[in-house]
Order: C-alpha cells, then sequence, then structure tokens
C-alpha cells in the first residue's frame, strides 16, 4: 500500500505531504510542495538516482528546482514579453531582472498541490496557476501523475487547461546521477538531435537553429558527457530540437553510468531536451544521504517546448487555449547492467 506522511510546513503553514510509491523495481517518493520527485531508488543499486535533500526546510532555501515541475511556462522568455491574440504582456523578470524563468519566482514548482489520487505505483497531484500571477493571463490548471509503470519505467504525464489563451510548458526538473559519485561527468550520453537552439548571452533564444554536425554539440552517438572545447569543459544548458512538433512518444536520449552499469533512456512526446549538465550548481548544505552537490553534481533532461517558443512563430507552438488539454508525457526508464 502506498505511503503517506506529513514532510513539512510552508512559510504560509500549508502542510506539506511526502508519499511514497513503488513498482517495476522503482521505489519513490514525491512530495506535493512543487510536486517534486524528492527520492528515486533503483532496486540493486544503492545510491539515490536523483538529487534532493533529506528534509523539507531545504527546499524552499537551496533547490536549484530538485525535482520539480516549473510552470506554467518552463525555461526562459525572453525580456518575460510576449504577444498573443494582439494583446501585449510583461512576466515577472525573475532571473537577473532580465529573463522569465519557469514561471516566476512562486511559480507551480514553489507552491503546494493536492493529491488527488493515490495508490501502490501511482500519485496524480494537481494545482492551479491564477489569473495574473507573475503577469500570466488566465487561469490555468495542471495534473501531474507519477506511475512506476514496470521494468523500471517512471511515467510522467502532465495535462494542462486554461480559460484564457496563454503560454504553457511543464517539464520534469530532476537532476539524474546514475552511480552516486560526486559528479556524473564520466556518465555516457546519447541526445537525438540534429539541431540546438541558439542562445544569446542571456541563455535566451535568438530563433535560430545551429546544426549539431561536427560540433561538440554532437550527441548523437554515445559518448562521454564529460567534453572540452578549446581547453574549456563544455558548461550544457542547450534545448536539442527533436521535432518540429509534439509526436507520438519515441525513445530520444540515453545515459549511462559506466561504474554502476545504470542506465537511463527518455521516452516522450515532447519536440524539445534542454540538457543542463548541473554546471551552477552548489550547495551549501549536505543533500540525500549528506551528499555534497557542487558543480556537475547531477544533470538534467527536460522534456518540454522549445524555450520562448511563444516569441518564435518558426518554433512549435507553445500557446493553450481554452477547450484544449495539453498532454507532456515522458517516461524515464532505468536499467542496471
Amino acid at each position: 500500500m502506498a505511503e503517506r506522511e506529513v514532510f513539512g510546513t510552508t512559510a504560509s503553514g500549508e502542510t506539506v505531504s511526502r508519499v511514497a510509491i513503488r513498482g517495476g523495481g522503482l521505489t519513490a517518493h514525491v512530495m506535493t510542495w512543487g510536486a517534486v520527485i524528492q527520492d528515486l531508488r533503483l532496486e540493486g543499486h544503492e545510491a539515490p538516482l536523483v538529487l534532493g535533500f533529506d528534509t523539507f526546510d531545504d527546499y524552499p532555501r537551496y533547490s536549484s528546482y530538485f525535482g520539480a515541475t516549473p510552470g506554467r511556462c518552463a525555461n526562459r522568455i525572453t525580456g518575460g514579453q510576449f504577444e498573443l491574440d494582439g494583446e501585449s504582456y510583461q512576466l515577472e523578470l525573475n532571473e537577473k531582472g532580465v529573463t522569465h524563468l519557469h514561471g516566476g519566482s512562486d511559480g507551480i514548482a514553489k507552491r503546494n498541490w493536492d493529491i488527488l489520487d493515490l495508490a501502490e505505483n501511482r500519485v496524480v497531484l494537481r494545482i492551479t496557476d491564477p489569473d495574473g500571477r507573475a503577469g500570466y493571463p488566465g487561469n490555468c490548471t495542471v495534473t501531474a501523475t507519477y506511475h512506476l509503470a514496470g521494468n523500471g519505467a517512471l511515467n510522467v504525464l502532465y495535462e494542462s487547461t486554461a480559460d484564457q489563451p496563454t503560454p504553457c510548458n511543464i517539464c520534469q526538473h530532476t537532476y539524474f546521477n546514475l552511480d552516486g559519485h560526486e559528479t556524473p561527468l564520466g556518465h555516457d550520453i546519447m541526445i537525438a538531435a540534429d539541431d540546438i537552439v541558439e542562445v544569446d548571452e542571456r541563455q535566451c533564444p535568438t530563433g535560430r537553429l545551429l546544426p549539431v554536425d561536427g560540433t561538440v554539440f554532437d550527441l548523437r552517438a554515445m559518448g562521454p558527457m564529460n567534453r572540452k572545447q578549446g581547453g574549456s569543459q563544455v558548461l550544457f544548458d542547450h534545448n536539442f530540437c527533436l521535432s518540429e512538433e509534439r509526436v507520438v512518444k519515441r525513445s530520444v536520449a540515453l545515459a549511462r553510468s559506466v561504474h554502476s552499469g545504470v542506465s537511463l533512456e527518455v521516452r516522450t512526446t515532447e519536440p524539445g531536451i534542454q540538457f543542463y549538465s548541473g554546471f551552477k550548481l552548489d550547495v551549501p548544505v549536505p543533500g540525500l544521504e549528506g551528499r555534497r552537490y557542487g558543480p556537475f553534481a547531477g544533470f538534467c533532461l527536460e522534456t518540454q517546448v522549445w524555450p520562448d517558443a511563444v516569441n518564435h512563430p518558426n518554433f512549435p507552438n507553445g500557446v493553450l487555449r481554452p477547450g484544449e488539454v495539453l498532454r507532456q508525457e515522458t517516461d524515464y526508464v532505468f536499467a542496471k547492467n
């Protein structure tokens, strides 16, 4: 039977619950705050597969979206500005005062969700992002379903609806480490993408795509995550373009630890995947099991719409309209050789 416990209390006095679900060789702990995957374990592998904290209080203070569900629009919107159906909007500039990131400073990744359903291998959570928060138009309701679907698969399904046209892009922001070493830079990785989105000095899209062929961003064949260019470490925080629109779920990425033999395959419906190698991390408090989270301690594979899609007509659609249901589905499939 699934377990549920009180895990902490928010600054506003809300109770944060944590549930444990099990199935297919996996055990996941999920928090109501941010719909966070707080811990994830694979049978036969001792170390946690994800970055997180043992206590709730460290999350609001020190988490870099560990295991969280950012939104209502994940990734960046340039200048926090967009035009939709002839109306201009200005969103909160929560990243260095110049960019809108992950839905703002009090987005759904940093608020308490409701549990709708809980079973042995599944939990369903829901939250409504209200009209006007951070400048977004309309009320937007997001449902997150985490299902341990068997054979090492964590199935993540986000379903979103809105009562006004609005940018919407939900993703899972877990940081992975497949062997428990200080950094997973020793992992191998593959991403089936021919292009990346070009970004400027603010990490905001220019609107252009850059072919990966002949560059350090060519990850189409398995190779080391630890790459250098001109003698310097390559700092991955880029959207890899998988398709021009949402499609039937398919395999798009694979990571593997050469030390532990644990692998992670990503299957998704989404047109993009943001590969972030965690180079900005420098957490001043211990993580799970007292682990130190310095630079490159974990990597993210965030399946989503391409960043800033609302401002680029040549990008996949990033607008959700009334009467539509935005379904974004990803499988994170773990195995141990």
